[in-house]
């Protein structure tokens, strides 16, 4: 009961969250996503329902670089080549969507980490 409870927690603080962040092609949305194992992120024009670019932890550029790391780690990793491929598409503004978790360990990595890397938010 307790795990459907978080998991429902989260959809909640997530849909909140969006009520209030909405991406743009002049600012579109860094939109994060953390499983147990993994981590995701994709940059969003939500005008258009199309992400522009997006990277993870199961990307091939920075799959041989993950081999013993710890989470955190690997998520600055994901938030550095996202910024990279968002900087290559001419996008240096950007609005940052926790997707409802909270702005600590390998959100807050990845975020630093594209921040870091030169985008704006």
């Amino acid at each position: 009961m307790a795990i459907k409870d978080t998991r429902l927690a989260r959809k909640r603080r997530h849909a909140r969250v969006r009520s209030k962040v909405s991406g743009i092609l002049a600012k579109p949305r860094l939109c994060v996503f953390r499983s147990l194992k993994y981590i995701y992120a994709q940059v969003i024009d939500d005008a258009d329902s199309r992400t522009i670019v997006s990277a993870s932890s199961l990307d091939p550029e920075i799959r041989d670089k993950v081999k013993d790391k710890n989470k955190v780690e690997i998520s600055e990793l994901v938030g550095d080549l996202v910024a990279q491929r968002a900087l290559n598409n001419g996008i240096t503004k950007i609005v940052f969507d926790r997707g409802g978790y909270k702005y600590h360990g390998r959100v807050k990595a990845l975020a630093e980490a594209a921040r870091k890397a030169g985008l704006d938010f």
